[in-house]
């Protein structure tokens, strides 16, 4: 199960950008792997195909407007910072939160995955954007109906219950 929720105060997240536009944070429950095994099931994981369908999209699109497109020259998957976990960067590794994410010209986008001692909903992914123009703005607004639904997707990969938990 995935839920939203409020967005958790993290140094990570409070150092992230220098402005946050937009956020938006989702949980679920994961007591048994690694922060590392978590972020790569959240964002190293094949996504399904109509996930797959709305990237092959925004790269079209995104190409007409001269949004990154290609693979980054500094592409490597050694999880540290400077790595990547499937197309985003690593920005920070800590002990119970990573942020990963991408610059282009029209915005910054990071992603928090924070790993708490909570009993239920302990791993809560957060996205933060900071608009460099307009184009950011109208990014964000056109992707927004389905920002919702991809990330939901992309977390419940993660999502693992203790055995005794229904």
């Amino acid at each position: 199960m995935v839920k939203e929720e409020r967005v958790p105060d993290s140094e990570g997240i409070r150092n992230a950008l220098s402005r946050v536009d937009f956020s938006d944070t989702f949980s679920t429950t994961n007591h048994q792997d690694s922060l590392e095994e978590i972020a790569k099931l959240i964002f190293g994981k094949k996504p399904p195909a109509w996930v797959q369908g709305l990237f092959r999209f925004r790269i079209a699109v995104g190409k007409l407007f001269g949004l990154k497109s290609v693979t980054p020259d500094d592409y490597s998957q050694e999880f540290s910072e400077g790595g990547y976990i499937g197309f985003f960067k690593i920005f920070r590794i800590a002990e119970n939160e990573i942020i990963v994410g991408e610059d282009d010209k029209h915005l910054k986008f990071r992603a928090s995955i924070l790993k708490t001692d909570e009993p239920d909903f302990n791993i809560k992914v957060t996205t933060l954007v900071e608009f460099n123009n307009a184009m950011g703005k109208m990014y964000m607004f056109s992707i927004g109906p389905f920002h919702r639904m991809v990330v939901k997707s992309m977390i419940k990969n993660a999502e693992k219950r203790n055995k005794d938990t229904p």
